[in-house]
């Protein structure tokens, strides 16, 4: 059953010495043989001989030791703070792969939820997986199935590039509950706005250029964002996990003003969003029609 929200309002080295002990015996034995000036000779390019030796056999012993690993770099660490949530820790220590990647990472710590991170917690970031051995190419994709990828892509790209407009999607993700389905559970007996299947800390953009009227907690809403736009109509987002805009801050088409969750009257992760022409609850319109008649694809 999709989630949906109830909307009730209340040392030296031993091979050289061994080398020069070697020399000198060399040379010591060759003594007996030689005359006078032989012997003197032998005696002056023993020394000379040995040292050249040494560091010869210093050299290849060198070369055929192994080369000592090289150490790891100690994976980084995060220490969470209050108002603190994934994805902005993750923008900005520069996490490659977002927040998914570091609420991967940390899931031992974090838990279940990863909207739930609580100051003091320790996090490890950008943590490497070992290297797979290489795999043989997968095989081919279908041409149909490339098709239906390739179009999914692009309604996604769609979704979450803002139109010519300046107007985009609150997030890239399908409804769950219609405008308008009807249903004892919403007091005004159908629901007044869409409901979106994005899991808990999807982030939620502003869907047009506005100023914010109203951040915090809305009773049977949850956290709640409120924005005005230049026409006069207002965007609501319901149930957030947390907020990064506050009340009067003027924000753009597109920027993130929290995480989706479930607070509030919720049955799970979910994000409700509402379009109105008055602040006052009981003034809904359309919110899909909305966006398309100010060029979302949605």
């Amino acid at each position: 059953m999709p989630a949906k929200g109830k909307h009730r309002r209340p040392k030296s080295s031993s091979i050289t010495r061994g080398f020069v002990a070697a020399g000198t015996g060399g040379a010591a034995i060759a003594l007996p043989l030689l005359g006078a000036t032989g012997a003197h000779a032998a005696e002056k390019a023993a020394p000379a001989a040995a040292p050249q030796q040494a560091v010869a056999a210093a050299a290849t012993a060198a070369k055929a030791a192994p080369a000592a690993p090289a150490k790891k770099a100690a994976p980084r660490t995060y220490t969470v703070v209050a108002g603190d949530y994934l994805s902005k820790i993750a923008r900005n220590k520069n996490v490659k792969g977002g927040w998914q990647k570091l609420y991967q990472d940390n899931r031992q710590v974090i838990g279940e939820d990863p909207s739930l991170i609580l100051p003091g917690m320790k996090l490890t970031l950008g943590v490497k997986s070992t290297a797979a051995p290489a795999k043989a190419a997968p095989a081919k994709p279908k041409a149909d199935e490339t098709r239906t990828e390739s179009r999914a892509s692009r309604s996604a790209a769609k979704a979450e590039a803002p139109a010519a407009s300046g107007f985009t999607a609150p997030v890239s993700a399908g409804v769950t509950t219609p405008y308008r389905a009807s249903g004892s559970m919403w007091s005004s007996g159908y629901h007044t706005g869409v409901d979106f299947a994005a899991s808990s800390g999807t982030s939620v953009k502003a869907v047009g250029a506005g100023t914010v009227v109203s951040a915090g907690w809305s009773g049977a809403y949850g956290n709640e964002v409120v924005i005005q736009h230049a026409d006069g109509t207002y965007s609501q987002y319901a149930h957030l996990s947390s907020l990064t805009v506050s009340s009067g801050q003027t924000v753009s088409g597109g920027q993130e003003i929290g995480l989706s969750g479930s607070t509030g009257n919720s049955s799970g992760p979910h994000l409700h969003f509402e379009i109105r022409t008055s602040p006052s609850y009981g003034s809904d319109i359309d919110p899909l029609a909305y966006l398309r008649q100010h060029g979302v694809s949605i």
